[in-house]
């Protein structure tokens, strides 16, 4: 079942695909600058036993093995919402499902991006002891994910059913009245994220990251249609909201 995964720092080659790790509940992850990390960050200005991220099922866990530096782990969509993390704590609770952490580095702050996108649900009918139950897709609407998804659905849901998908730039053009900071690069990361999360991709619990996923957004509105994934009310999240009165 869906976990974990971990998203390493950019590398210089920023035109490089970052790599995906993996995570199936009760695993963990080190990172640090030595060279038997599990996740290497090389950089001088991060500690050579840095921290650990451990897989907990709908959740994660952060240690900072440093004695110095706190973290922050970040949610991107929360307007601010952070958590921090200060040295030696261990196996901090993470509830965001979407998450950056943010290691200070001599000057520098690298980000590990974090995805938990497995959720978990009381069964229907079931009472406080019923078993918990994956849904087939779990998707929440008030996502900047569930967003893009809607826009790259709203010209067949506006009525023609092979009319063509619209382009990324597109997208972020469409989202931006509400979303500002939209660009080509977050709408890729929320379109790549929609192939892990809906399946298109192996999820974390297998060690198989899969072949490269051809015809990534149409394999996403396709089935996002199929199975009413996004209807035609759900465009309603495409409205501009109003802005945010700024501090």
């Amino acid at each position: 079942m869906y976990s974990i995964i971990v998203v390493p720092p950019p590398t210089t080659e920023a035109r490089q695909p970052r790599p995906q790790i993996r995570l199936a509940p009760g695993e963990r992850l080190s990172f640090g600058r030595a060279a038997d990390s599990a996740l290497r960050v090389p950089h001088d200005g991060v500690s050579r036993r840095a921290g650990e991220i451990g897989a907990q099922g709908a959740f994660w866990t952060l240690s900072n093995l440093s004695t110095r530096h706190t973290y922050v782990v970040e949610n991107p969509e929360g307007a601010g919402e952070h958590v921090k993390v200060g040295p030696g704590r261990l196996d901090a609770p993470v509830p965001f499902e979407f998450s950056r952490v943010v290691l200070p580095a001599a000057g520098d702050l690298l980000a590990i991006e974090v995805w938990a996108p497995r959720h978990d649900y009381l069964s229907a009918g079931g009472g406080p002891d019923g078993d918990t139950t994956a849904p087939a897709f779990s998707v929440d609407r008030t996502k900047r994910y569930f967003a893009v998804l809607a826009a790259l659905c709203e010209p067949r849901l506006r009525g023609d059913p092979h009319a063509p998908l619209p382009t990324v730039d597109q997208v972020a053009d469409r989202l931006r009245p509400g979303w500002p900071a939209a660009s080509r690069t977050s709408v890729q990361w929320n379109i790549d994220y929609l192939a892990v999360k809906l399946r298109l991709k192996p999820g974390p619990d297998t060690a198989d990251p899969g072949p490269r996923l051809n015809g990534k957004k149409e394999s996403l509105v396709s089935l996002a249609l199929r199975f009413d994934l996004v209807r035609e009310d759900d465009l309603i999240v495409l409205a501009a909201r109003p802005a945010r009165a700024t501090r």
